[in-house]
């Protein structure tokens, strides 16, 4: 994925369709597109899943809290939504193993009532799984839970265990955007729509975008059809597409913290079925530490970045309380974020934790814009197919849909053993090796070609697996043009630990500034600047 040559491919050709956002249903409609032989763009104003899709609980599921309320409230809605999530499960994993895999999640109950209903609820929840082969749930008594979990608390009556499935989001994001570019699409990231050009009755010809990593003057791209993918800011493209139209999102903030290994000890991971205000919150392992999620509050300052906050760190401290032995305290959060849901507005007054996660293909018959609304990462590929489907009506085409069956990029042949083979190789130490192969997948050696000296091979931080040859091979292979790509996306750094990541900042902007030919100026302000953000987050949490 060349940026350069991307912008100039970009400038000169026309294309069928110009999909607007680099997310999961950007990046899936973008595949989807250039599979079915469109001539496909793809611009995203900031870097792949910069926004909502690098910042979800990483879980691949159907929702156990939605099946719960399609039951109590004869939700049709929320029951779809599970049946189109569980179905998805399955493909989502299949289609780049290395980056998805099955997890085991422990619900906790204190009395044999509590066991037998969650017992019934997740034997249901997995019948709706179609082609895939998780085990199914089932009730652990308290000596088989403190086997699974040992943090646990000993006032626990027994558990239930059930299968989700578990994923990096950004980097499955990326390789999404990676394997439409193999297919033929144009990806440029860090290029933001400013406008449209119309032709006389309204519709759209052409979008005016702004190069972001430059001071270059607005250049145009040209297309048949536009798809907005923006997520919770789709309303500004459809507002700048066509004023009159009326707003349909209304996006909720979650958050996460992310805390050491030891407060779970286990690969498994842990459901808490209700909070004091009827949430469920997770305790999950996510690249060996602990992540605690999440909440679910209206958001409407679209303009900033949601951001943890105190309060919120003491939200789900104290939801961890009657479930944990000991609980952690403040001082060991590591790091944490927040993220935007892109729900579909009611017409009533919901809060937004009982709005549906399903999706919408809204057609805009006077600008001739096609808007995905709503939805979530599990479905992310069905969003696309039916985008995608109505895309081809608008062109007059009748062309079937392939991802269901596509590998991604590094997916195809995939074996985690084959990471011996790397180690005896490049004589690396075991879990570097390992990470490429999770992250990678069979490209993982193609990262290790880059390497023309042997410190290229040494890690970026002692903590943690990601060597220094990876920011070379990102920013060559998979676009990667600043700090925060790399360390927020490329590698899940930011994400696990704020203090280990400024303390890596110096080696890795070393690396980017030679590499993206960055002044010594360049290369302090860009330091600086993500040094400052960090520090920012670390206050704004007051750990």
């Amino acid at each position: 994925m060349n940026r350069v040559k991307n912008l100039e491919k970009l400038q000169k050709e026309q294309f069928d369709i110009c999909i607007i956002g680099g997310g999961a249903s950007g990046a899936g409609c973008a595949l989807d597109a250039a599979l079915r032989g469109f001539k496909v763009a793809l611009i995203e104003k900031e870097d792949f899943a910069a926004e909502t899709s690098s910042k979800s609980t990483k879980l691949i599921h159907g929702g156990v809290r939605y099946l719960e309320q399609a039951f109590k409230n004869l939700d049709f809605g929320q029951l779809r939504q599970v049946k189109h999530g569980l179905q998805e499960r399955h493909t989502v994993i299949r289609n780049a193993p290395h980056l998805a895999h099955p997890l085991a999640l422990i619900t906790p109950v204190f009395s044999w009532f509590e066991g037998f209903y969650f017992t019934i609820g997740l034997t249901i929840y997995g019948l709706f799984a179609k082609n895939d082969l998780l085990p199914k749930a089932q009730w652990l008594n308290k000596k088989e839970t403190f086997e699974h979990i040992p943090t646990l608390t000993p006032k626990l009556h027994s558990s239930v265990m059930y299968y989700d499935g578990q994923l990096d989001d950004a980097r499955y994001c990326l390789a999404l955007a990676h394997s439409a570019h193999k297919a033929g699409a144009v990806i440029i990231n860090h290029l933001a729509v400013t406008n449209f050009e119309k032709d006389n009755n309204g519709k759209l010809i052409a979008a005016i975008v702004k190069d972001n990593l430059a001071e270059k003057s607005s250049t145009t791209v040209k297309a048949k059809i536009f798809i907005n993918c923006t997520g919770p800011f789709g309303d500004s493209i459809r507002l700048m597409a066509n004023s009159a139209q009326e707003k349909r999102l209304r996006p909720s903030k979650g958050v996460h913290i992310i805390l050491p290994s030891e407060v779970l000890r286990s690969q498994d991971a842990i459901l808490i079925p209700k909070t004091k205000d009827g949430r469920i919150v997770f305790v999950i392992p996510f690249e060996g530490e602990v992540m605690v999620g999440t909440t679910d509050d209206e958001y409407r300052n679209l303009e900033k970045e949601p951001i943890l906050i105190s309060q919120e760190i003491d939200f789900l401290l104290d939801t961890l309380r009657p479930y944990m032995a000991k609980v952690p305290d403040k001082s060991q959060i590591k790091s944490g974020f927040g993220g935007l849901r892109p729900l579909i507005a009611s017409s009533g007054l919901k809060a937004t934790k009982k709005l549906v996660r399903d999706h919408e293909v809204e057609y805009d018959e006077k600008s001739n814009l096609v808007s995905l609304l709503g939805g979530k990462w599990t479905t992310y590929r069905l969003m696309a197919k039916d985008t995608i489907d109505e895309v081809c009506k608008l062109l007059g085409k009748d062309i079937e849909c392939s991802t269901e069956s596509h590998y991604l990029v590094g997916g195809e042949n995939y074996n985690f053993a084959d990471w011996r083979n790397i180690q005896e190789k490049y004589n690396l130490e075991e879990d570097i090796c390992q990470h490429l192969i999770k992250k990678y997948g069979t490209n993982a050696e193609a990262v290790l070609q880059v390497i023309d000296n042997q410190e290229f091979k040494s890690k970026i931080h002692p903590n943690y697996p990601f060597i220094k040859a990876e920011v070379i091979y990102t920013i060559r292979e998979e676009m990667a043009n600043s700090l925060r790509d790399f360390f927020a996306r490329r590698t899940r750094m930011e994400l696990m630990d704020w203090q280990a990541t400024s303390d890596s900042i110096k080696i890795v902007a070393d690396i980017m500034a030679k590499e993206l030919h960055w002044s010594e100026t360049q290369k302090q302000e860009n330091s600086e600047a993500y040094r400052k953000l960090l520090k920012k987050f670390i206050l704004s949490a007051k750990i």
